[in-house]
This record gives structure tokens, C-alpha cells and sequence, in this order.
């Protein structure tokens, strides 16, 4: 049988998992690891029994491997990515794509150049309610945008910023809570409501002694008029994680794993211009449809790579242009809160690399760090409940 062989670049807590995850996977092959700590890399080796370096161009030089899982820290993200394609090897990335949407677009024009394929490792695509979400815009469910709005909040301590060297540094992470914990939310209601056309946000850092962003909250202005509001932070329990697609024909509302779709009849535009009662109301009907039970997670997003790379599928479910829309939103929400203006999109990628050049120039080292990896609990469970439900009968 025809495997796929996968080297992983990163093996903190997130980069085991995805070796595991890899193994699980009937057309993949751990074919190698890579940290640049010794310590680590021969650990983790040993542990997977597959061969070990500590310099991730070695490894693409060694002939090892057809692909690579990227899971470094974020600022290493495109040079890995590059240097994979230069070698011809396939690249998924975790999330953020890159800490900047220049990097970005090189990362996929690289993909491109060399005939290589880029994917995201953005695996809340997979999940059933997202899918739902999906397939009623896909279908015009709701008609053309009236507003959109997202809240996704988490809760992290000074204890888990203390884990890393890099983590809540400019230099060492590239952003705080839009480039770390954010991504997947952003790429879902950029998936879902599409691109606005103008953004004028503020960030703060609240209750951390970080350098980075804990806060980040923007007004949101779309090409036909609609408008929007996207609100995250690191600072508070219970989380909440809530999207709002209000179209002219319908609602689209995910709240969590719960996902309502009401479609109105007439549309909005035309009762308002045709109804003769000044108090009637349009009919409001709940919107229902059939999903397969595909594989959701990691997982999943492993196989369908690993299926497109061998020809037997043929699309990504993150394809790395796709990666772009999250991150150009992220970035211009740091541009235009640190310069305090609106910022228009596309985003203008040199203004936004002169900003982080000036952010990351200022970023200092940490004075305490108590190292510790280990993958964040809600994804070990994910994975272990990824696992489980394969082996059921």
C-alpha cells in the first residue's frame, strides 16, 4: 500500500499528538521527528521509535519523508513551510497559518510554485454544527448579509503564558489571543460570513503581564452594507463561543455545539414593501437538513490531506488560501487598533510587516519561565474521543 510519510516539525505537546494522530491513519507514516532541543528530539524519538533531528533542514534533506505536520512556534511557521517546498514536500500547518498575511501569501505562492500542496490544520471545519452552518450559506439559506457577530472568549492563567519562552511575546508568538487561541474561530465566521471590506478594532492586554493582546473587539464593514462585530478574549468562564448570520431570508445562529437555522417567507425586503397589516410578521420557519457522519478532528484533517496528496480525494478541507482570510482579519485588527484608524482590505501586507517589525523590535525577554509542555486538555480529550469513537463497533 501507497503511505504518505510525514515528518513532525515541533513536538511540544501539540506535535505529539499529531504523531499519534498520524499513526492512526492507514495511508500515513511517522518517518520522523524534529525539535531543536536534543533532549526532546531524543525523547520523543525513542518514544515513536523513528529517527530524530534537531535541525528541520536536515530532516527535509534526508529523504525521509513526503510531508510535513508543522506545529513550531507561530514565527517559524513560514520558513519551515518554504524550505518544505523548496525539498518537494507537502506541508499541513497548524494554526495560525504565519504571524503575518505577507508570510502567508508566500507560504501558498511557494505551495504553488513547486507543485506542492498547503493545508491548514483548522479541524473545527469537521465538526457536525459547522458543517450545518456551512451547508445552509452554501445553499442561500439566509439570503444576502444584514449583520454578522461573533464572540469566542477562553480563560488562560498567568501560569499557562509562564509554560514557554515564547508564549505571550511579540517576538515569540506574533500576537497573543488573535494569533493563538482565536484562529479557529476566525476562520469559521470568515468561512461562514465571508470577508468585510473595512475593520476598525481596538486590543488591550487586561489582567496578563504579557505583551500581546488578552482583548481584542472590531467593527466589522462588509461590501454590500452589512455589518459585523467580532469580540474575543482569554479573561473569563464560562466560555462562550456564539456566531450570528442575519441575512435577509433568514437567521443562522451557532451557540456552542447548538446550530438553529430559521429562514423567513416571505424575505425581509419584500414583506416589508408588500404586507398591508402594519403588525403582521413574516412566517418563520426552522431550516432542517441530512449530514453524513463523517470522521470530525485532527483526524479527519490528516486523512483528507493525506487523500489529496495520493490523488484519491480532491480537495483540502483547509486549503492554505483559504488559511489567509483568518489571518489577514487578525492582522488588520492589530493595525488599525495600534495605529487607531479604520484599515481597509485586502490588507496593505507591508504597512502591517513595518508595525510587527516594530512590535517584535520592543518585544523582551521573559524574567520567569517554568518550562512545561503538554497539549492543552480540551484537545487531548478531543483526540482521545476521536479515538474512541473510531473503535466503536
Amino acid at each position: 500500500m501507497q503511505r504518505v510519510r510525514f515528518g513532525v516539525i515541533g513536538i511540544g505537546g501539540m506535535g505529539v499528538a499529531h504523531a499519534h494522530l498520524i499513526q492512526r491513519v492507514q495511508e500515513a507514516e511517522l518517518a520522523a521527528v524534529c525539535s531543536a532541543s536534543l533532549e526532546r528530539t531524543q525523547q520523543v524519538a525513542r518514544q515513536f521509535g523513528v529517527p530524530g533531528f534537531t535541525d528541520y533542514r536536515e530532516l527535509l534533506q534526508s529523504g525521509l519523508v513526503d510531508a510535513v505536520l508543522v506545529a513550531t512556534p507561530h514565527p517559524l511557521h513560514a520558513e519551515v513551510a518554504e524550505c518544505a517546498f523548496q525539498h518537494g514536500a507537502h506541508v499541513l500547518c497548524e494554526k495560525p497559518l504565519a504571524i503575518s498575511i505577507s508570510e502567508g501569501r508566500r507560504m501558498v505562492a511557494a505551495a504553488q510554485q513547486h507543485g506542492c500542496l498547503l493545508g491548514a490544520m483548522l479541524q473545527m471545519r469537521t465538526e457536525r454544527h459547522f458543517r450545518l452552518a456551512r451547508r445552509a450559506v452554501e445553499e442561500g439559506v439566509i439570503g444576502d448579509l444584514l449583520r454578522v457577530h461573533l464572540i469566542a472568549t477562553w480563560c488562560r492563567s498567568e501560569a499557562y503564558y509562564r509554560s514557554a519562552s515564547w508564549r505571550g511575546t511579540w517576538s515569540g508568538e506574533g500576537g497573543g489571543v488573535l494569533m493563538n487561541q482565536a484562529p479557529h474561530h476566525l476562520d469559521l465566521f470568515c468561512w461562514l460570513a465571508g470577508m468585510p471590506k473595512r475593520v476598525t478594532a481596538q486590543i488591550r492586554t487586561r489582567y496578563h503581564q504579557i505583551e500581546v493582546e488578552d482583548e481584542a473587539f472590531a467593527q466589522l464593514e462588509y461590501p454590500n452594507g452589512a455589518h459585523g462585530y467580532v469580540y474575543v478574549n482569554v479573561n473569563e468562564v464560562p466560555f462562550t463561543r456564539r456566531f450570528e448570520l442575519v441575512g435577509e431570508c433568514g437567521k443562522l445562529i451557532v451557540d456552542g455545539e447548538q446550530v438553529t437555522v430559521t429562514c423567513t417567507a416571505p424575505p425581509i425586503p419584500e414583506y416589508m414593501n408588500t404586507v398591508q397589516d402594519m403588525w403582521a410578521m413574516p412566517a418563520v420557519v426552522t431550516w432542517q437538513t441530512e449530514l453524513d457522519d463523517s470522521v470530525t478532528g485532527h483526524e479527519a484533517v490528516i486523512r483528507n490531506f493525506v487523500q489529496v496528496v495520493l490523488g484519491r480525494a480532491q480537495s483540502l478541507i483547509a486549503p492554505g488560501e483559504e488559511a489567509l482570510q483568518s489571518l489577514e482579519l487578525a492582522n488588520a485588527m492589530v493595525l488599525s487598533a495600534v495605529r487607531q484608524k479604520p484599515v481597509e482590505l485586502p490588507l496593505n501586507e507591508h504597512e502591517y510587516d513595518a508595525l510587527l517589525a516594530e512590535l517584535r523590535s520592543a518585544s523582551r525577554p521573559k524574567s520567569a519561565v517554568q518550562e512545561v509542555r503538554r497539549t492543552d486538555p480540551n484537545i487531548a480529550r478531543a483526540i482521545q474521543m476521536e479515538q474512541s469513537a473510531e473503535n466503536e463497533p
